[in-house]
């Protein structure tokens, strides 16, 4: 969900001091240094109609304007041009904020749409910060800096392989550690020295419970996704991470909960038996079916079920990926799906939170989950970086739990509202004069 950048004390010449670890899964410890942002000063008053008109929402004390470019933040040349070969040309909104207030040494907890280059806003800090550290105290055996954390494997595998491509040519090395590859080798990559810990917090656990790993020198502290830089938040988050760290920045870009408005949503009310008939007429349809596709399902024996009655139905390739598959088979089966192999991957919530799916343009939920914050994770694989794409959602009476919210949802992003659910006694009363209403529920 969104990071927590906590201020450290400033370095000593030629020693970095020891720095105590929160014993929390959702903070981000960022140094304090005398880099300043070079870009020329924003007043005030632009800085906050450029933040309405982004939508940028910032709680807190924070003196930093959003940045119009890269160049703007004091960052190492190298990475500056490993930027522009990847594509970077020029900030996402999230990006504006949170690079240059990470860069202050601030906590920070932030949200965005999916797609939104969240990753980047806290790898580009993290690279410049071990890679001057590096330049500057360049003695003795090379501890981790920082660590990222991850509740998937995928998304680790992920994070890494971008930090790896953006710190490409810099003092800036990288290890993961994840379940499903050998200890040994990930402990022997650590001790050999690196900058960042890429994982997830099982793995991590199980590896410092079992080794000597020094962490003293952790300047940094990320956890993405799980609760501190993700595209959702809550009060209870909010609440959770004022109690770990002091002077916490909260930033917001968009609208919480609320869907990647470069996702059209089309809600189709589809009764259960009818799902799997709907499912193949879309993908047979040369004018609906728009590959690559993630249909998303429910459980683990679902995914298999579907992912074979695709095949044998429509003769579309399609594979399943869930949680008891091996990593290696979970690799093999997202490479197939993004370089065309396979058009069509049926998944379970392993796909749902924070994995880069670059090239998705459909997806298609065929069942809704029980939560409004898993359906707004879903869609948003169907965007990346703002790029339109399309998201199908199957929905019946058995969703009945979601009704008020979906409509919610639907309405803010200018999408049709299947009528059955309008006239459902789970949503009338609920919205009047476009303002939602509770009332009581009674019956079904």
């Amino acid at each position: 969900m969104w990071p927590l950048w906590v201020a450290k004390s400033k370095l000593p010449v030629g020693i970095l001091p020891p720095k105590k670890l929160a014993a929390s899964d959702e903070c981000f410890y960022v140094r304090d240094t005398d880099d300043k942002s070079e870009s020329s000063p924003v007043a005030r008053e632009q800085a906050d109609l450029l933040r309405q008109k982004l939508e940028i929402h910032v709680k807190g004390g924070l003196d930093a304007a959003p940045i119009f470019s890269f160049a703007s933040c004091n960052l190492p040349v190298k990475l500056l041009h490993n930027l522009e070969t990847s594509g970077y040309d020029m900030p996402t909104p999230v990006q504006m904020q949170a690079i240059p207030a990470a860069s202050m040494g601030k906590s920070l907890l932030v949200s965005a749409d999916t797609g939104s280059g969240k990753s980047a806003s806290f790898l580009i800090p993290i690279i410049s910060c071990c890679t001057k550290v590096r330049i500057q105290y360049s003695l003795g055996h090379k501890r981790p800096l920082a660590i990222v954390l991850t509740p998937t494997r995928e998304l680790s595998i992920q994070v890494e392989e971008h930090a790896k491509m953006l710190g490409q040519g810099l003092p800036f090395k990288t290890s993961l550690v994840v379940g499903g590859d050998a200890m040994a080798g990930q402990l022997h990559r650590i001790q050999q020295g690196v900058e960042l810990i890429v994982g997830t917090p099982g793995r991590l656990i199980d590896l410092l419970i079992k080794n000597d790993i020094e962490l003293n020198d952790v300047m940094i502290f990320v956890v993405d996704e799980v609760l501190m830089y993700s595209a959702t938040i809550s009060k209870e988050i909010e609440k959770m991470a004022n109690s770990m760290a002091k002077d916490v920045v909260i930033i917001t870009v968009g609208k919480p909960n609320k869907p990647n408005k470069a996702v059209k949503q089309l809600a189709i009310w589809v009764d259960s038996k009818q799902k799997k008939q709907k499912l193949f007429d879309i993908l047979m349809s040369k004018q609906h079916f728009m590959p690559p596709v993630v249909v998303y399902v429910g459980s683990r024996l679902g995914a298999d079920l579907l992912s074979n009655a695709i095949t044998v139905t429509t003769g579309i390739k399609a594979l399943s990926i869930h949680g008891e598959k091996s990593m290696k088979e979970r690799r093999e089966i997202m490479r197939s799906l993004l370089v065309g192999e396979v058009p069509v991957v049926v998944a379970t919530g392993v796909l749902g939170r924070g994995v880069d799916l670059l090239g998705v343009s459909q997806v298609i939920v065929f069942d809704m989950p029980n939560s409004i914050k898993e359906y707004v994770h879903q869609i948003g694989r169907a965007s990346r970086m703002g790029e339109e794409g399309q998201a199908i959602a199957f929905v019946n009476k058995e969703n009945k739990s979601v009704f008020a919210d979906l409509v919610d949802v639907l309405k803010s992003s200018g999408a049709a509202v299947p009528r059955e659910i309008l006239n459902s006694r789970y949503t009338v009363g609920f919205f009047s004069g476009g303002k939602r209403q509770k009332r009581k529920r009674h019956g079904c």
